[in-house]
């Protein structure tokens, strides 16, 4: 279904509040994607306990409250983004070897199918993976193998975004894309970048060469912004860096002419409301614009960001949305057919995940 055709199939709103609980088991069944989630966050605790023990190396924190990084030793406590982004260096890191890695990529690719996501863009940032310095070749082959495996085991289709930090410089980044384009690494379909805007500033700028470079190369371009930063955020991804998709970008709700330009181009958005909210962008779901960006037009996805640390799945939080704004069984089905529209996905997996919807395979 062509983008601009999306906003049309979602349901008006509806006054949030109270509604009817929608059960996880009919949201796995949905034929759906996910656009806004990271290999760094799907390694579960039993994961990390293991491979801690086979590198030798001691947990940052409590065995039991390992995903809660406000109990890390390196922590001062507050739990914020810069401590989250450190664990994430920190469990990358203990993945030493491909088949450690292929593993890693096959039990996600399951991960996803057990939650009903029939495909996947998933986000990897090598800068975190820091045992694979120098040999980031290698870490896809290896990720790729295991994506590979999965599917012909009968798991869920995943490719890979291949995530900058905004840390890095522009010639960092245009030697990766640049290796994108001479190598074609398997699996991989989009430039991406993440990391803190907060800390980083508006660094947009530093990479819009190498983004022009990938898209010039034929690469899809997925991009971090309006999380901690406000709309600037996103008015220089999509202007600098040719953004076709905004992972978060909820903050462009305080700007109502992005919001128009939004809506008129669907630009998607990836948002993940657990996320926003743990990481306090927002105080409460209750408190998440997702129906109020969904209702100006915008194409709007529900997404998970990192589920093992934060805790869930994406059938949970759709259920969680569910009742937060009311939303009904067809509200649902808008956004399952908005996150296939905004996924990377070929054009015969989204007819075949399309056709899941149709009334008549819903009924069944």
């Amino acid at each position: 279904m062509p983008a601009d055709a999306v906003a049309s199939t979602l349901p008006a709103t509806r006054a949030a509040g109270p509604a009817r609980r929608i059960d996880e088991t009919w949201i796995r069944a949905l034929p759906k994607a996910e656009t806004h989630v990271h290999l760094e966050g799907n390694f579960e605790l039993v994961d990390l306990l293991d491979l801690a023990k086979a590198a030798g190396e001691r947990l940052p924190g409590p065995a039991a409250t390992l995903f809660d990084v406000s109990t890390h030793d390196a922590s001062d406590g507050s739990g914020d983004l810069a401590d989250f982004l450190r664990f994430l260096d920190w469990e990358c890191g203990l993945v030493r070897t491909a088949e450690q890695a292929a593993r890693h990529a096959y039990t996600f690719a399951a991960r996803q199918t057990a939650s009903g996501i029939g495909y996947t863009d998933a986000i990897i940032n090598p800068t975190h993976w820091g045992a694979w310095a120098g040999r980031v070749p290698e870490l896809f082959d290896a990720l790729a193998a295991g994506l590979e495996q999965a599917e012909q085991d009968g798991l869920a289709e995943v490719r890979l975004c291949y995530s900058l930090l905004r840390q890095q410089s522009a010639s960092e980044a245009r030697e990766v894309v640049e290796w994108l384009r001479d190598a074609r690494p398997r699996r991989v379909v989009a430039l991406s970048i993440d990391g803190d805007e907060r800390s980083a500033g508006r660094v947009s700028g530093r990479f819009a060469e190498a983004f022009s470079l990938a898209k010039e190369a034929g690469f899809r371009r997925t991009v971090h912004a309006g999380e901690s930063s406000g709309p600037e955020g996103v008015w220089d991804a999509i202007q600098l860096l040719h953004a076709e998709r905004i992972d978060h970008g909820v903050r462009a709700v305080e700007d109502p002419e992005l919001l128009r330009y939004l809506a008129d181009t669907q630009i998607p958005l990836g948002v993940c409301p657990r996320s926003n909210v743990v990481l306090g962008i927002y105080d409460d779901w209750r408190d998440h614009p997702l129906v109020e960006l969904r209702d100006a037009g915008v194409n709007v996805t529900i997404n998970t960001d990192d589920p093992a640390p934060l805790g869930t799945t994406l059938e949970a939080d759709w259920a969680v949305c569910a009742e937060t704004f009311g939303l009904d069984q067809d509200d649902l089905v808008g956004f399952a057919r908005a996150s296939i529209a905004a996924s990377f996905a070929d054009d015969a997996t989204k007819a075949r995940l399309e056709a899941g919807l149709r009334p008549s395979a819903l009924s069944r």
